[in-house]
């Protein structure tokens, strides 16, 4: 009896423990379904679709040293559509009549949509495709598209298009641009959460006219976003550079670059959160030249999240969940004065001397920084108007003075007698030659069989005098006695004929000796090695490295890396991503009395030589050397000899600041440019130093 009143009680227990088990689990769940998933459920419950949507962060500013803006955004409005409203697939006729009406309302108010249909309606009625297309032919002719063969014409595309589409019914006019517009929908993957971008940066009474039929125009609507603005327009542009729709090379690139930084298995959740959220999608924008290519991962924005409900009267409402960050600030090293000083003296001068023999006016202009290697400014001319890149491409790429080129970086040139401080230098260290040493020169140097001319006979000369006069009889002498090896020995160290580092794509140049004739398959000959001394032959080099090796002459040796950003800042500036600090790429190790005696030569080219008058108002001492190169260039059909001009130069000579390098093409002598390279100075020392430096940040930028 008592192990029967035992068992009993263990049954009562276990069914005790069983029931309130049971119970806890359903107070648990009710208690989640109530509080923890309450707005789900209830949100389900009245039909409510919830759904998210990226929410573009802006792109950060580029400043100049100053905190002057270089680079910044505005607002604007897109159309968009939203598969919210828009008619669906199941309703074809409605969408081609929405699409070809709001297609004509833009173009009857001078504004563009996206139309990136590879086809060609022509004149004649026939199809063909675009140029430079083949990507997206072969997406058009794919089985996720078309399903076409792979030789396909153009018309077999269009006619499969008119089918696909129930265009049949349309003038091929409209027909085209009706596809166009359903064929990127498909291509851009138009969904609940991807909306399709039709039109940028339309006019307030576009979006008003949009509004005003709202009823026909169902799921077309319009974003607030911003857009990319240049303030002064042409200034520095081709170191800023412009951004556009990303390509999709770039977007597989970057596509790739993100699956590769996510694989890192030493990243945080959070920290790949934060490389997600910088990912690119077929419709963002990306810098496509310039400082908006290179320092294109600190300017683009982080995505947001916005939200999106619609309830089951149609009704839409929106949030934040995640709020779009705008991108750093990226601080450039020029001065915008001195830039824009720069560029006017540059195209004032050029203008001055334009209309040599019909050849196309151009130059370019270098300032650094000979303590630091700091880019001040950089000068192109032509140049162009970063506003209306896009408006005048075809007309800027197709002009023969190549405004979209940078001289500074990417052109190269023989320097003349801007080579000769180099030589001295090697023949001096060498001691090939000394402070005393003389040539005569006589005008002609005759070297085995050959004659080689200088521009007068200037007698006796020393390597100071020899400088100042830019007599090429001395450096022919020199040469004989240095030899090409050496010589290059000394133009590597101070950076002519490679790469200087900066940050923007550059030429290498070419330094003329053994090495580079060997590689086009040709012998060096002796009389190479008296040409190559007074910077003809083979040399080949940019405006920039003239800068460069300038500098290094100025500060006594040392060969900076040139640098265009000076630092990178958090959006609201208040605390620094990156700060560049002077990188010194070599040290010459020239001696004192080397640079002084090469100094010596320059300053006399300023006090005594061919650029005296040109010199003589500056409030500050500089010096100098010019340079001039023949070019044959081709003028409708014939050859046209021309000069190169060149002078380098630095200031002041004591302690000395700045280098500046100037090139103009086509113009009499070098000793025509100096007028830039004084006007220059004449800001620097006057003008802007006078100017009340613009702060706007929580530290100095010197």
């Amino acid at each position: 009896m008592d192990s029967s009143k035992k068992t009993n009680a263990k049954r009562v227990k276990s069914a005790s423990i069983l029931i309130f088990t049971v119970l806890a689990v359903f107070v648990i769940q009710l208690f989640r379904i109530q509080l923890v998933k309450g707005d789900e459920y209830a949100a389900a419950s009245k039909n409510v679709d919830v759904y998210s949507l990226k929410a573009e962060g802006a792109r950060g500013e580029i400043l100049d040293r100053n905190g002057n803006v270089l680079a910044t955004n505005r607002q604007g409005n897109r159309i968009i559509f939203s598969a919210a409203y828009f008619p669906s697939l199941k309703n074809q006729a409605q969408r081609n009549e929405i699409i070809i009406s709001l297609i004509k309302l833009l173009e009857s108010k001078g504004e563009e949509w996206i139309d990136d249909l590879p086809l060609v309606l022509n004149e004649d009625g026939s199809v063909s495709f675009k140029e430079n297309s083949d990507s997206y032919i072969g997406y058009l002719k794919s089985p996720d598209m078309l399903n076409l063969n792979h030789y396909a014409t153009a018309q077999n595309c269009f006619d499969a298009l008119k089918d696909y589409y129930s265009l049949k019914d349309y003038s091929d006019e409209d027909a085209i641009k009706i596809a166009s517009v359903c064929v990127s929908l498909r291509k851009h993957g138009f969904s609940m959460t991807n909306p399709y971008t039709f039109a940028e940066d339309v006019s307030a009474a576009t979006i008003a006219a949009i509004k005003e039929r709202s009823d026909f125009y169902k799921g077309v609507e319009h974003e607030v976003i911003t857009y990319r603005e240049y303030p002064e327009k042409s200034l520095a542009a081709h170191l800023i550079g412009v951004v556009g729709v990303i390509s999709q090379s770039e977007y597989d690139s970057q596509k790739a670059a993100l699956e590769q930084k996510l694989a890192d298995p030493s990243l945080s959740d959070a920290e790949k959160e934060a490389i997600k959220k910088r990912s690119y999608d077929l419709d963002d924008m990306i810098g496509k030249s310039g400082i908006e290519k290179v320092m294109e991962e600190y300017l683009k924005g982080a995505d947001g999240v916005k939200v999106i409900t619609k309830d089951a009267e149609g009704n839409l409402s929106e949030k934040y969940t995640e709020k779009p960050a705008q991108g750093e600030t990226v601080i450039l090293t020029i001065d915008a004065g001195l830039q824009k000083a720069a560029e006017t003296a540059l195209e004032k001068r050029i203008k001055e001397l334009t209309g040599q023999k019909g050849l196309e006016a151009a130059g370019a202009v270098a300032v650094i920084d000979v303590n630091t290697g700091e880019l001040l400014a950089s000068a192109s001319y032509p140049g162009y108007d970063l506003s209306t890149y896009y408006e005048n491409y075809s007309k800027l790429s197709s002009d023969p003075a190549a405004p979209l080129w940078n001289r500074v970086l990417q052109s190269t040139y023989a320097p003349g007698s801007t080579f000769k401080p180099l030589v001295s230098i090697a023949a001096l260290e060498t001691g090939t030659i000394n402070r005393d040493t003389r040539f005569t020169c006589s005008g002609i140097f005759h070297y085995k069989d050959m004659d080689f001319a200088c521009l007068k006979s200037h007698g006796s000369t020393n390597v100071v005098e020899a400088i100042e006069k830019s007599c090429n009889i001395y450096f022919y002498n020199v040469a004989d006695l240095l030899g090409i090896t050496k010589m290059n020995e000394y133009a590597t160290a101070f950076g002519l004929g490679t790469k200087t580092g900066i940050e923007l794509p550059e030429a290498e140049g070419v330094l003329a000796g053994i090495p580079y004739r060997e590689s086009l398959g040709k012998l060096w000959l002796p009389g190479d090695t008296i040409q190559a001394s007074i910077g003809q032959s083979d040399n080949l080099f940019t405006p920039l490295q003239l800068a460069n090796y300038c500098a290094a002459i100025a500060n006594g040796g040392k060969r900076y890396v040139p640098h265009l950003v000076k630092a990178v800042k958090s959006s609201d500036k208040t605390s620094t991503v990156l700060e560049k600090e002077p990188t010194v790429s070599a040290e010459t190790k020239i001696s004192p009395s080397t640079i002084s005696i090469v100094r010596e030569g320059m300053l006399r080219v300023i006090t005594q030589g061919s650029l005296q008058s040109t010199f003589q108002n500056l409030k500050v001492q500089a010096a100098a050397k010019t340079g001039t190169s023949q070019t044959v260039k081709m003028v409708n059909g014939r050859a046209v000899k021309g000069n190169n001009g060149f002078v380098i130069s630095f200031a002041p000579y004591e302690n000395p600041e700045i280098a500046v390098a100037v090139l103009i093409e086509n113009v009499d002598s070098g000793t025509a440019t100096g007028k830039v390279a004084a006007d220059i100075y004449e800001y620097y020392f006057n003008t802007m130093k006078s100017v009340v430096v613009q702060q706007p940040f929580n530290s100095l930028l010197p």
